[in-house]
Protein backbone atom coordinates (compact mmCIF):
# COMPACT_ATOMS: atom_id res chain seq x y z
CA UNK A 1 0.00 0.00 0.00
CA UNK A 2 1.55 3.53 -0.97
CA UNK A 3 2.67 5.61 1.86
CA UNK A 4 0.26 8.90 2.54
CA UNK A 5 1.08 11.78 0.75
CA UNK A 6 1.82 15.41 2.13
CA UNK A 7 -0.55 18.36 1.65
CA UNK A 8 1.99 20.95 2.16
CA UNK A 9 3.90 19.22 -1.13
CA UNK A 10 1.18 19.00 -3.19
CA UNK A 11 -0.24 22.64 -3.09
CA UNK A 12 3.56 23.62 -4.30
CA UNK A 13 3.34 21.62 -6.90
CA UNK A 14 0.01 22.99 -8.19
CA UNK A 15 1.02 26.76 -7.55
CA UNK A 16 3.86 25.79 -10.25
CA UNK A 17 1.61 25.45 -13.02
CA UNK A 18 0.49 28.73 -14.39
CA UNK A 19 3.02 31.06 -13.01
CA UNK A 20 1.72 34.35 -14.04
CA UNK A 21 5.44 36.49 -15.32
CA UNK A 22 2.96 39.31 -14.08
CA UNK A 23 2.95 37.52 -10.53
CA UNK A 24 0.84 35.18 -8.99
CA UNK A 25 -0.75 32.23 -10.67
CA UNK A 26 -3.47 32.37 -14.46
CA UNK A 27 -5.32 28.98 -14.97
CA UNK A 28 -8.24 29.68 -17.24
CA UNK A 29 -10.45 27.23 -18.22
CA UNK A 30 -9.86 25.03 -20.90
CA UNK A 31 -5.83 27.21 -21.40
CA UNK A 32 -2.58 25.35 -21.61
CA UNK A 33 -1.88 25.79 -17.87
CA UNK A 34 -5.26 24.73 -16.81
CA UNK A 35 -4.55 21.86 -18.92
CA UNK A 36 -0.88 20.92 -17.43
CA UNK A 37 -2.61 21.71 -13.98
CA UNK A 38 -5.31 19.03 -13.92
CA UNK A 39 -3.00 16.37 -15.99
CA UNK A 40 -0.78 17.15 -12.68
CA UNK A 41 -3.98 16.80 -10.67
CA UNK A 42 -5.06 12.99 -11.73
CA UNK A 43 -1.40 12.07 -11.62
CA UNK A 44 -1.37 13.16 -8.19
CA UNK A 45 -4.91 11.10 -7.80
CA UNK A 46 -3.23 8.12 -9.37
CA UNK A 47 0.15 8.39 -6.80
CA UNK A 48 -2.00 8.27 -4.11
CA UNK A 49 -3.90 5.02 -4.99
CA UNK A 50 -7.16 6.40 -6.48
CA UNK A 51 -8.95 5.26 -9.23
CA UNK A 52 -9.28 8.55 -12.06
CA UNK A 53 -11.81 9.47 -14.16
CA UNK A 54 -12.44 12.56 -16.45
CA UNK A 55 -15.95 13.65 -17.02
CA UNK A 56 -17.05 15.42 -20.19
CA UNK A 57 -16.78 18.95 -19.23
CA UNK A 58 -13.14 18.25 -17.61
CA UNK A 59 -13.20 17.23 -14.19
CA UNK A 60 -11.16 15.08 -12.86
CA UNK A 61 -12.16 12.49 -9.95
CA UNK A 62 -9.78 10.64 -7.88
CA UNK A 63 -11.99 7.76 -6.47
CA UNK A 64 -12.10 5.43 -2.86
CA UNK A 65 -14.12 2.85 -3.47
CA UNK A 66 -16.56 2.04 -0.15
CA UNK A 67 -17.69 -1.94 0.50
CA UNK A 68 -21.19 -0.35 0.56
CA UNK A 69 -22.10 0.02 -3.46
CA UNK A 70 -24.90 0.88 -2.37
CA UNK A 71 -24.58 4.00 -0.28
CA UNK A 72 -24.00 7.31 -1.73
CA UNK A 73 -20.70 8.80 -1.79
CA UNK A 74 -18.65 11.20 0.16
CA UNK A 75 -16.91 13.87 -1.97
CA UNK A 76 -14.33 16.74 -1.56
CA UNK A 77 -12.59 18.95 -2.99
CA UNK A 78 -12.37 22.28 -5.21
CA UNK A 79 -11.54 24.03 -8.40
CA UNK A 80 -8.50 24.45 -10.18
CA UNK A 81 -9.21 27.76 -12.03
CA UNK A 82 -7.68 30.74 -11.15
CA UNK A 83 -8.48 35.09 -11.98
CA UNK A 84 -6.05 35.98 -13.41
CA UNK A 85 -2.43 36.48 -11.42
CA UNK A 86 -4.66 34.79 -8.82
CA UNK A 87 -3.01 32.96 -5.29
CA UNK A 88 -2.16 29.99 -4.64
CA UNK A 89 -4.36 28.37 -2.47
CA UNK A 90 -7.74 29.41 -4.04
CA UNK A 91 -9.12 26.43 -5.22
CA UNK A 92 -6.28 24.21 -5.36
CA UNK A 93 -6.07 24.12 -1.51
CA UNK A 94 -9.42 22.24 -1.57
CA UNK A 95 -8.12 19.99 -4.34
CA UNK A 96 -4.45 19.29 -2.69
CA UNK A 97 -6.11 18.94 0.72
CA UNK A 98 -8.85 16.07 -0.77
CA UNK A 99 -5.96 14.07 -2.35
CA UNK A 100 -3.83 14.06 1.10
CA UNK A 101 -6.89 13.28 2.98
CA UNK A 102 -7.64 9.73 0.70
CA UNK A 103 -4.11 8.98 0.90
CA UNK A 104 -3.91 9.16 4.26
CA UNK A 105 -7.27 7.24 4.97
CA UNK A 106 -6.46 4.43 2.54
CA UNK A 107 -3.24 4.35 4.11
CA UNK A 108 -4.10 4.04 7.56
CA UNK A 109 -7.83 2.02 7.47
CA UNK A 110 -8.00 0.80 3.73
CA UNK A 111 -11.27 0.34 2.37
CA UNK A 112 -13.99 2.72 3.38
CA UNK A 113 -17.73 1.62 3.89
CA UNK A 114 -18.98 4.85 1.65
CA UNK A 115 -16.90 5.43 -1.42
CA UNK A 116 -14.66 8.45 -1.07
CA UNK A 117 -14.27 10.96 -3.85
CA UNK A 118 -12.17 14.25 -4.47
CA UNK A 119 -12.44 15.99 -7.68
CA UNK A 120 -10.47 18.82 -8.70
CA UNK A 121 -13.31 21.09 -10.86
CA UNK A 122 -12.86 22.40 -14.09
CA UNK A 123 -14.17 25.82 -13.12
CA UNK A 124 -15.77 28.20 -10.29
CA UNK A 125 -14.72 31.61 -11.14
CA UNK A 126 -15.89 32.86 -14.42
CA UNK A 127 -12.25 34.50 -15.35
CA UNK A 128 -12.60 33.48 -18.88
CA UNK A 129 -15.73 33.45 -20.19
CA UNK A 130 -19.51 34.99 -18.84
CA UNK A 131 -19.83 31.70 -16.65
CA UNK A 132 -19.03 30.62 -13.59
CA UNK A 133 -19.46 27.17 -11.51
CA UNK A 134 -19.15 25.34 -14.78
CA UNK A 135 -17.72 22.30 -13.17
CA UNK A 136 -20.36 21.53 -10.43
CA UNK A 137 -22.67 23.42 -11.93
CA UNK A 138 -22.77 20.28 -14.59
CA UNK A 139 -21.96 17.63 -12.15
CA UNK A 140 -25.44 19.34 -10.11
CA UNK A 141 -27.43 19.83 -13.11
CA UNK A 142 -27.61 24.00 -12.89
CA UNK A 143 -25.62 24.15 -15.47
CA UNK A 144 -26.07 22.84 -18.89
CA UNK A 145 -24.35 23.00 -22.95
CA UNK A 146 -27.65 24.86 -23.81
CA UNK A 147 -27.15 28.36 -24.80
CA UNK A 148 -23.79 28.29 -23.12
CA UNK A 149 -21.09 26.90 -25.86
CA UNK A 150 -21.65 29.96 -27.95
CA UNK A 151 -20.07 32.56 -25.01
CA UNK A 152 -16.87 33.63 -26.00
CA UNK A 153 -13.85 35.00 -24.23
CA UNK A 154 -12.09 38.11 -24.43
CA UNK A 155 -10.57 37.15 -27.51
CA UNK A 156 -13.51 36.38 -29.19
CA UNK A 157 -12.82 32.37 -28.96
CA UNK A 158 -16.37 30.49 -27.83
CA UNK A 159 -16.47 27.76 -25.08
CA UNK A 160 -17.09 25.23 -27.67
CA UNK A 161 -14.05 25.70 -29.59
CA UNK A 162 -11.84 26.36 -26.65
CA UNK A 163 -13.45 22.77 -25.12
CA UNK A 164 -12.51 20.98 -28.64
CA UNK A 165 -8.81 22.50 -28.46
CA UNK A 166 -8.34 21.45 -24.83
CA UNK A 167 -9.65 17.78 -25.52
CA UNK A 168 -13.30 17.83 -24.71
CA UNK A 169 -16.03 17.06 -27.38
CA UNK A 170 -19.25 18.88 -26.59
CA UNK A 171 -20.83 16.45 -28.85
CA UNK A 172 -19.75 13.48 -27.13
CA UNK A 173 -22.99 13.17 -25.09
CA UNK A 174 -20.88 11.67 -22.12
CA UNK A 175 -22.74 13.02 -18.75
CA UNK A 176 -21.24 15.47 -15.95
CA UNK A 177 -24.46 15.09 -14.01
CA UNK A 178 -24.17 13.02 -10.61
CA UNK A 179 -26.75 11.94 -8.40
CA UNK A 180 -24.38 9.11 -6.62
CA UNK A 181 -23.14 11.75 -4.11
CA UNK A 182 -24.40 12.23 -0.51
CA UNK A 183 -22.32 14.67 0.98
CA UNK A 184 -19.80 17.34 -0.07
CA UNK A 185 -17.28 18.99 1.90
CA UNK A 186 -14.64 21.74 1.04
CA UNK A 187 -12.01 23.00 2.16
CA UNK A 188 -11.41 26.68 1.40
CA UNK A 189 -9.16 29.57 2.32
CA UNK A 190 -11.62 32.42 3.95
CA UNK A 191 -10.69 34.93 1.74
CA UNK A 192 -11.36 37.21 4.27
CA UNK A 193 -9.94 38.72 8.22
CA UNK A 194 -12.86 37.45 10.24
CA UNK A 195 -10.61 34.80 11.29
CA UNK A 196 -7.52 36.26 11.50
CA UNK A 197 -8.93 39.60 13.21
CA UNK A 198 -10.34 36.81 15.75
CA UNK A 199 -7.08 34.61 16.32
CA UNK A 200 -9.33 31.83 15.70
CA UNK A 201 -7.85 28.30 13.56
CA UNK A 202 -10.82 26.88 11.95
CA UNK A 203 -13.70 28.46 10.46
CA UNK A 204 -17.17 26.49 10.47
CA UNK A 205 -19.00 27.85 7.44
CA UNK A 206 -23.13 28.30 8.26
CA UNK A 207 -24.02 29.80 4.86
CA UNK A 208 -22.93 31.32 1.15
CA UNK A 209 -24.24 34.56 0.46
CA UNK A 210 -25.94 34.39 -2.75
CA UNK A 211 -25.54 36.62 -5.43
CA UNK A 212 -26.22 38.45 -8.87
CA UNK A 213 -23.91 39.31 -12.02
CA UNK A 214 -24.64 41.46 -14.60
CA UNK A 215 -23.31 43.39 -17.36
CA UNK A 216 -24.49 47.05 -17.83
CA UNK A 217 -24.59 48.80 -21.31
CA UNK A 218 -24.84 52.47 -21.52
CA UNK A 219 -25.32 54.07 -25.48
CA UNK A 220 -25.17 57.33 -25.53
CA UNK A 221 -23.36 59.94 -28.32
CA UNK A 222 -19.72 60.36 -29.45
CA UNK A 223 -18.94 63.94 -30.24
CA UNK A 224 -15.47 66.28 -29.81
CA UNK A 225 -14.34 66.94 -26.13
CA UNK A 226 -13.74 70.88 -27.34
CA UNK A 227 -16.50 71.65 -29.32
CA UNK A 228 -19.86 70.06 -28.10
CA UNK A 229 -21.69 72.15 -25.45
CA UNK A 230 -21.90 70.11 -21.85
CA UNK A 231 -25.65 70.99 -22.06
CA UNK A 232 -26.36 68.86 -25.06
CA UNK A 233 -24.10 65.63 -24.29
CA UNK A 234 -25.27 62.30 -24.01
CA UNK A 235 -21.72 61.13 -22.43
CA UNK A 236 -22.14 57.85 -21.94
CA UNK A 237 -19.51 57.12 -18.76
CA UNK A 238 -20.31 60.29 -17.21
CA UNK A 239 -23.73 58.57 -17.15
CA UNK A 240 -22.06 55.37 -15.81
CA UNK A 241 -19.80 57.03 -13.26
CA UNK A 242 -22.91 58.17 -11.60
CA UNK A 243 -24.54 55.07 -11.45
CA UNK A 244 -21.33 53.47 -9.91
CA UNK A 245 -21.17 56.29 -7.22
CA UNK A 246 -24.70 55.78 -6.39
CA UNK A 247 -24.18 51.55 -6.11
CA UNK A 248 -20.85 52.26 -3.95
CA UNK A 249 -23.13 54.69 -0.67
CA UNK A 250 -25.95 52.72 -1.38
CA UNK A 251 -24.53 49.72 -0.30
CA UNK A 252 -22.73 51.29 2.42
CA UNK A 253 -25.95 52.42 3.51
CA UNK A 254 -27.58 49.39 3.51
CA UNK A 255 -24.98 47.42 5.59
CA UNK A 256 -26.30 44.43 7.43
CA UNK A 257 -23.73 42.33 5.50
CA UNK A 258 -24.43 43.32 1.95
CA UNK A 259 -21.94 44.41 -0.82
CA UNK A 260 -22.56 46.04 -4.07
CA UNK A 261 -19.14 46.18 -6.72
CA UNK A 262 -18.49 47.37 -9.71
CA UNK A 263 -14.91 45.56 -10.88
CA UNK A 264 -15.31 46.24 -14.63
CA UNK A 265 -15.47 49.28 -16.72
CA UNK A 266 -14.72 49.39 -20.33
CA UNK A 267 -15.01 52.51 -22.61
CA UNK A 268 -15.33 53.42 -25.94
CA UNK A 269 -13.78 54.92 -28.10
CA UNK A 270 -11.43 55.54 -24.81
CA UNK A 271 -9.90 58.31 -26.79
CA UNK A 272 -8.87 61.50 -24.39
CA UNK A 273 -10.85 64.07 -26.66
CA UNK A 274 -13.53 61.97 -27.28
CA UNK A 275 -16.85 62.15 -25.72
CA UNK A 276 -17.62 58.17 -24.98
CA UNK A 277 -20.38 56.94 -26.85
CA UNK A 278 -20.71 53.37 -25.27
CA UNK A 279 -19.74 51.96 -21.61
CA UNK A 280 -20.24 48.60 -19.84
CA UNK A 281 -19.48 48.14 -16.84
CA UNK A 282 -19.99 44.87 -14.32
CA UNK A 283 -22.50 44.92 -11.09
CA UNK A 284 -22.23 42.23 -8.60
CA UNK A 285 -24.42 42.28 -5.61
CA UNK A 286 -24.42 39.51 -2.33
CA UNK A 287 -26.11 38.82 0.53
CA UNK A 288 -27.16 35.89 2.48
CA UNK A 289 -31.12 36.61 2.47
CA UNK A 290 -32.47 35.89 -1.34
CA UNK A 291 -35.29 38.91 -0.54
CA UNK A 292 -32.63 41.50 0.18
CA UNK A 293 -30.58 40.19 -2.89
CA UNK A 294 -33.90 40.78 -5.20
CA UNK A 295 -35.29 44.42 -3.42
CA UNK A 296 -31.56 45.51 -3.89
CA UNK A 297 -31.06 44.78 -7.31
CA UNK A 298 -34.92 46.35 -8.43
CA UNK A 299 -33.62 49.04 -6.49
CA UNK A 300 -30.71 49.66 -8.01
CA UNK A 301 -31.65 49.20 -11.61
CA UNK A 302 -34.71 52.02 -11.12
CA UNK A 303 -31.82 54.64 -10.08
CA UNK A 304 -29.52 53.58 -12.94
CA UNK A 305 -33.05 54.51 -15.15
CA UNK A 306 -33.34 57.83 -13.66
CA UNK A 307 -29.79 58.62 -14.18
CA UNK A 308 -29.93 57.36 -17.81
CA UNK A 309 -32.97 59.66 -18.44
CA UNK A 310 -31.17 62.70 -16.62
CA UNK A 311 -27.97 62.19 -19.31
CA UNK A 312 -30.30 61.37 -22.15
CA UNK A 313 -28.74 57.95 -22.83
CA UNK A 314 -30.15 54.01 -23.24
CA UNK A 315 -29.78 51.79 -21.22
CA UNK A 316 -29.66 48.21 -20.64
CA UNK A 317 -28.82 45.13 -18.54
CA UNK A 318 -28.12 41.18 -18.72
CA UNK A 319 -27.62 38.83 -15.80
CA UNK A 320 -25.04 36.50 -16.60
CA UNK A 321 -25.29 34.49 -12.67
CA UNK A 322 -27.84 34.08 -10.08
CA UNK A 323 -26.87 32.06 -7.14
CA UNK A 324 -28.84 31.56 -4.72
CA UNK A 325 -27.75 31.92 -0.44
CA UNK A 326 -26.83 28.43 0.51
CA UNK A 327 -27.33 27.31 3.91
CA UNK A 328 -24.61 24.44 5.05
CA UNK A 329 -25.75 21.29 6.90
CA UNK A 330 -26.05 21.81 10.60
CA UNK A 331 -25.34 18.38 11.19
CA UNK A 332 -21.93 18.44 9.88
CA UNK A 333 -21.36 22.02 11.14
CA UNK A 334 -21.69 20.51 14.74
CA UNK A 335 -19.43 17.59 14.14
CA UNK A 336 -16.94 19.53 12.25
CA UNK A 337 -16.69 21.85 15.93
CA UNK A 338 -16.26 19.02 17.66
CA UNK A 339 -13.70 17.69 15.45
CA UNK A 340 -11.85 21.37 16.14
CA UNK A 341 -12.21 21.25 19.81
CA UNK A 342 -10.71 17.64 20.26
CA UNK A 343 -7.83 18.93 18.67
CA UNK A 344 -7.24 21.56 20.34
CA UNK A 345 -7.60 23.80 17.57
CA UNK A 346 -9.64 27.38 17.83
CA UNK A 347 -12.81 27.49 16.02
CA UNK A 348 -16.05 29.75 14.93
CA UNK A 349 -18.92 30.01 13.13
CA UNK A 350 -18.74 32.37 9.93
CA UNK A 351 -20.84 33.10 6.80
CA UNK A 352 -19.20 32.93 2.91
CA UNK A 353 -19.51 36.32 1.27
CA UNK A 354 -17.43 34.64 -1.39
CA UNK A 355 -19.48 32.05 -3.72
CA UNK A 356 -17.97 28.59 -3.78
CA UNK A 357 -18.57 25.39 -5.47
CA UNK A 358 -20.54 23.68 -2.21
CA UNK A 359 -23.18 26.32 -3.01
CA UNK A 360 -24.15 24.56 -5.96
CA UNK A 361 -24.32 21.47 -3.76
CA UNK A 362 -26.00 22.71 -0.90
CA UNK A 363 -29.84 22.13 -2.40
CA UNK A 364 -29.17 18.71 -3.48
CA UNK A 365 -27.14 16.67 -0.48
CA UNK A 366 -25.55 17.25 2.61
CA UNK A 367 -22.63 19.90 2.50
CA UNK A 368 -20.56 21.58 4.27
CA UNK A 369 -17.10 24.01 4.46
CA UNK A 370 -14.24 24.24 6.31
CA UNK A 371 -12.46 27.30 6.20
CA UNK A 372 -8.51 28.44 7.02
CA UNK A 373 -7.26 31.94 7.64
CA UNK A 374 -6.19 33.87 4.88
CA UNK A 375 -3.65 36.53 6.13
CA UNK A 376 -4.75 40.00 6.33
CA UNK A 377 -8.02 38.25 4.17
CA UNK A 378 -5.91 38.81 0.53
CA UNK A 379 -7.18 37.11 -2.17
CA UNK A 380 -7.48 36.77 -5.82
CA UNK A 381 -4.24 38.49 -5.97
CA UNK A 382 -0.05 37.40 -5.87
CA UNK A 383 -0.45 38.82 -2.30
CA UNK A 384 -3.13 35.49 -1.46
CA UNK A 385 -1.50 33.50 1.54
CA UNK A 386 -2.32 30.80 4.21
CA UNK A 387 0.07 30.05 7.13
CA UNK A 388 1.50 25.89 6.31
CA UNK A 389 0.19 25.38 9.78
CA UNK A 390 -3.04 27.03 9.23
CA UNK A 391 -2.92 24.58 5.99
CA UNK A 392 -2.10 21.56 7.96
CA UNK A 393 -4.96 22.23 10.63
CA UNK A 394 -7.48 22.49 8.07
CA UNK A 395 -6.15 19.31 6.10
CA UNK A 396 -6.40 17.58 9.23
CA UNK A 397 -9.67 18.35 10.47
CA UNK A 398 -10.91 17.59 6.79
CA UNK A 399 -9.32 14.21 7.62
CA UNK A 400 -11.05 13.17 10.55
CA UNK A 401 -14.44 15.26 9.19
CA UNK A 402 -13.81 12.31 6.33
CA UNK A 403 -12.88 8.95 8.00
CA UNK A 404 -16.29 9.67 10.40
CA UNK A 405 -18.39 10.00 7.24
CA UNK A 406 -17.23 7.11 4.87
CA UNK A 407 -15.60 4.84 7.76
CA UNK A 408 -17.72 4.93 10.68
CA UNK A 409 -21.32 3.77 10.06
CA UNK A 410 -23.22 5.44 12.38
CA UNK A 411 -21.52 8.44 12.43
CA UNK A 412 -23.46 9.31 9.61
CA UNK A 413 -26.98 7.67 9.61
CA UNK A 414 -28.23 11.80 11.38
CA UNK A 415 -26.46 13.22 8.07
Amino acid sequence: MKASIGILELLAELAAIGEDPHGGVTRLLYDSAWRQAQQAAARMMADAGLAVSIDEVGNVYGRLAGSDAEALHVLTGSHMDTVPCGGRYDGALGIAAGIAALSELQFKYGQPRRTLEVVSFCEEEGSRFPLAYWGSGNVTGSKSFDGALEAKDSEGISLREAMVEAGFDPDAHRRSRRTDIGIYIELHIEQGEVLERSQCEIGVVDAICGQRRYFVDIQGRSGHAGTTPMAIREDALAAGAEMIVWLRKAGVEHGDGLVATVGKLDVSPNIANVIPDKVRFSVDIRHRDEAVITAFCERTFQAFEVTAAQHNVLISKSCWLSEHPAPMNAAIQERMARIAEDKGYSHMTVTSGAGHDAGLFASQCACAMIFVPSQGGISHSPLEYTAPDAIVRGTDVLTELLYQLAYVEESHEAI
